[in-house]
């Protein structure tokens, strides 16, 4: 027993460790990146992954969350496990080779794509060596051990490959190549390494049917949310070109990033909650969601009125001047976040527990048709703007739908005088913030120096407030703070 709760809370860092880097190394990359690359070069780089992620989707299917929530009742049957291991990989290998073809037919039929095929050839060798990967099985045995010195091994060795070889702007297909590298290079070793918990192989007589019908499901959910995601960058490149992508592409990467950041406390939270619920501990389950539900407010609106205050600064920094346009579209992105921390709550923490899964397809698939609509309307006049504005009525409807789905189950956390409270004094801490920003603007002329003192002071100054007004989640984040603090001192 005390073998396994080590392995647990072990695996729970390595991922955490993961994640953080995931985070960090964009944010490494990308600056150098941006500046070596012209708007255009990362216009067509970002316009050929979106195109590829589709036959990326149309491979995996919905194969690895299947694989990952059967087999571990298998792993500790040898047989077994490598039957359904086997039985799995062959579906894999099918979907595979579909989705390859439908890839070059693509490539044939629309002539716009012609101009990008060197670049999604790059991309596509990531849909062989995923396939082959077998991740899943790694998450069958828990072994994140492997999983994450591997990435970080990978990730370091990409760096080292893109400050040697990305130099000019020319050298967007260096970059996709190293890009690939980075995410799946590892994959061959993978499919070595597995052997020593299965031997995987290809079997045709099998029921096709008891895996099809649970993995298609999961596919349709997946499609939904692949469309969500990457529906902006894909239509502004068939749409408009790749000036415009490329400019989107840095204020969708800093929304991304921040919203990673955000919600990295709700990612460690999930399976607690889902624990709870599922054991009937409602109460337990409440005191928690209230707790999670009234942090991510507070974390959220401000992150997105300090986003929107310095998006010229963060814009300058990570990427230089010639992407400022993307100042607008970041701006309008910034409304985005407490509507989707807010969906991701409902559609995580309380309708996936509830085993509600149909209702967080129905909402992500109309959610999808909407920012579809709403780009295809607006692109055309309003540009990379409209891609902005489309994800925030996406995000916002996400939400409404999840909470019409669920308000019979949290009606009373989020209509409620505590979460209303902590709202409200969250708005006046953000005004703090708002006039923090505007002073440090005009008492500070260096670029760094201006970004550093509006982070700080406006950090101050909101927690300042939040215990002012005696919010008492900030009182107690405050006093947990000393705490620690204490302890290591």
């Amino acid at each position: 027993m005390y073998m396994r709760k080590k392995s647990l809370a072990l695996n729970a860092f390595l991922n955490s460790f993961r994640s953080v880097l995931n985070i960090l190394f964009p944010l490494i990359t990308f600056p150098y990146v941006s500046r070596k690359l012209n708007v255009t070069g990362i216009g067509i780089y970002n316009f050929s992954n979106s195109i590829v992620s589709y036959f990326l989707l149309i491979a995996a299917l919905g194969i690895g969350t299947y694989a990952v929530r059967e087999g571990a009742k298998y792993r500790d049957n040898k047989k077994k496990i490598q039957q359904f291991s086997s039985e799995v990989f062959t579906i894999n290998i099918c979907s595979t080779i579909i989705s390859y073809l439908l890839l070059f037919i693509c490539l044939l039929i629309f002539s716009k794509l012609h101009n990008y095929i060197s670049c999604i050839l790059i991309f596509s060798l990531q849909i062989f060596f995923t396939t082959i990967g077998t991740e899943w099985i790694y998450q069958i045995y828990e072994d994140y051990t492997y999983i994450t010195v591997r990435s970080i091994i990978f990730q370091i060795i990409s760096i080292i490959l893109l400050f040697v070889f990305v130099r000019s702007s020319h050298d967007f297909l260096k970059y996709a190549a190293i890009t690939v590298f980075s995410a799946v290079g590892s994959n061959i070793l993978n499919f070595i390494h597995a052997r020593q918990y299965c031997k995987v192989h290809l079997v045709f007589h099998f029921n096709w049917k008891i895996h099809l019908i649970p993995i298609l499901i999961i596919f349709g959910a997946n499609i939904a949310n692949m469309i969500y995601v990457n529906s902006d960058i894909t239509l502004l490149g068939l749409m408009k070109n790749n000036y415009v992508v490329g400019i989107y592409s840095v204020s969708s990467k800093v929304y991304q990033i921040v919203k990673t950041l955000i919600s990295a406390i709700l990612i460690v939270t999930v399976p607690r909650l889902a624990m709870l619920f599922g054991k009937h501990r409602m109460k337990e389950y409440k005191n928690i969601l209230v707790n999670l539900s009234n942090v991510l407010v507070l974390l959220a609106l401000p992150a997105s009125t300090g986003l929107f205050m310095l998006a010229r600064e963060v814009v300058l920094i990570i990427s230089g001047p010639n992407y400022l346009r993307s100042i607008n579209s970041l701006q309008i992105l910034c409304f985005a976040y407490i509507f989707s921390i807010l969906a991701w709550i409902l559609s995580d923490c309380v309708l996936i527990p509830a085993k509600r899964e149909k209702y967080v397809l129905r909402s992500m698939s109309v959610s999808a048709l909407l920012n579809i609509v709403i780009n295809l309307l607006l692109i055309p006049s309003w540009n990379e703007n409209a891609a902005a504005f489309s994800t925030v009525l996406a995000e916002m409807c996400m939400f409404v739908i999840n909470y019409h789905y669920s308000k019979d189950l949290v009606k009373d956390v989020f209509v409620s005088k505590t979460l209303l409270h902590t709202f409200v004094s969250s708005v006046i801490g953000c005004i703090g913030i708002v006039v923090v920003c505007i002073l440090c603007n005009y008492g500070f002329q260096s670029l760094i120096i201006k970004t550093i003192f509006s982070v700080i002071f406006s950090v101050i100054m909101y927690g300042a407030i939040l215990i002012l007004l005696k919010n008492k989640f900030a009182v107690s984040m405050m006093n947990k703070a000393k705490m620690i603090l204490k302890d290591k001192l």
